[in-house]
């Protein structure tokens, strides 16, 4: 009899999934459904399909987001949404507000657990100040202190905290580096603007140029594979031991770009000799394709592909921004391996595996 009771409380784990069309989101619903969840998604236009069942509301609004939820009972919550304002002081406003919100909304409902993606300028600082003031020392690990300095994260971390202190569900976040996986439309998608770049460059026989600094192609770095983020999303929500902390989420490889370009160009393929590496100087995405993204439409035509809008697909500043720090980044996964995470992800071999899924939907050549 007590297994039957367990077999049934485990059927009833719900899942309210924030950001649920963009990269992380979209691997989590994945990952939620496969094993055996209920998914609720919200977003403005409450798409639901055969697997997930949509919610309309708009994060920004406080009484919409209280009427959407009203009769909702998630068990838990996975929180992966954030909107980009002009400033730091905008962004924390925002944002902090929406998870606040959100949660507020929920305070009728059985929450056990809420989880919160955040990211490394966690230790780099935000856009405005990215990299540019004291900094914890590399590999950045969780216990490191708050860099004095305002950030959107720090605010989201902070409204998660007393909500969870005031409705008694348990919390984690996960801190993420550069996340790459299959999602369209995202205002941070390296995987897809690369595609994009090499089949741009490809088409016209021009240079296929690495934008970053000299300290990213030479340095060592690391890399989030959406499918590993979602797996420690999930944990943490199900395990004692995930509960009540931050973690950091990287693939568990290192590598240098100076090693990956080239293979990145392979699987793309464009031609070796297309192919440079870093020269003297950035030559950042935002530059480089000015004048060629104007031939995306004849890439589109050539190829039979379904998207011409090139600026749903391509986030040149995001990749920019990522390539062109002027700093190693690698980040320290021991925190998450001694409470029992153990999942891990080829850097390469996510590119590649994101590669055929993009080919298959026909949006890169």
């Amino acid at each position: 009899m007590t297994s039957n009771s367990n077999d049934i409380i485990e059927t009833q784990k719900t899942a309210l999934v924030v950001g649920a069309s963009g990269i992380t989101g979209s691997a989590l619903v994945d990952r939620l459904t496969e094993d055996g969840w209920e998914v609720l998604a919200l977003s403005r236009s409450a798409v639901s399909t055969d697997r997930v069942r949509g919610i309309a509301a708009d994060l920004r609004d406080a009484v919409s987001l209280k009427a959407a939820l009203a009769s909702e009972t998630p068990t838990h919550v996975f929180f992966t949404a954030w909107q980009r304002q002009a400033t730091e002081a905008e962004n924390i406003a925002v944002n902090g507000a929406m998870v606040r919100d959100l949660l507020a909304a929920l305070a009728h409902a059985p929450v056990q657990h809420a989880a919160l993606v955040t990211g490394l300028k966690h230790y780099l600082g935000p856009f405005e100040a990215y990299a540019a003031g004291e900094m914890p020392d590399t590999p950045f690990r969780e216990e490191s202190e708050r860099l004095d300095t305002p950030n959107f994260y720090y605010a989201q971390e902070d409204d998660l905290f007393a909500a969870a202190a005031r409705q008694h569900f348990t919390w984690s976040v996960h801190r993420s580096h550069t996340v790459i996986g299959h999602a369209v439309g995202n205002a941070m998608n390296m995987g897809l603007t690369i595609a994009v770049q090499a089949a741009l460059t490809k088409h016209l026989g021009v240079p296929f140029v690495f934008p970053g600094s000299e300290a990213q192609w030479n340095g060592l770095t690391d890399m989030t594979d959406a499918g590993v983020l979602a797996e420690q999303m999930v944990w943490a929500s199900t395990e004692p031991a995930g509960q009540n902390e931050a973690f950091n989420i990287v693939n568990g490889d290192i590598f240098r770009w100076r090693w990956l370009w080239p293979r990145l160009a392979e699987m793309l393929g464009v031609p070796a000799e297309q192919v440079v590496g870093f020269e003297g100087e950035a030559r950042p995405l935002e530059v480089q394709m000015a004048q060629l993204e104007q031939h995306w439409p004849a890439v589109v035509a050539e190829h039979d592909l379904v998207e011409s809008d090139i600026s749903r697909l391509a986030s040149w500043w995001h990749t920019d921004a990522d390539l062109g720090r002027e700093m190693e980044v690698v980040t320290d996964m021991g925190k998450s391996r001694d409470a029992g995470f153990l999942s891990f992800r080829r850097t390469d071999q996510a590119f590649a595996e994101l590669f055929e899924r993009y080919r298959a939907d026909r949006l890169i050549p």
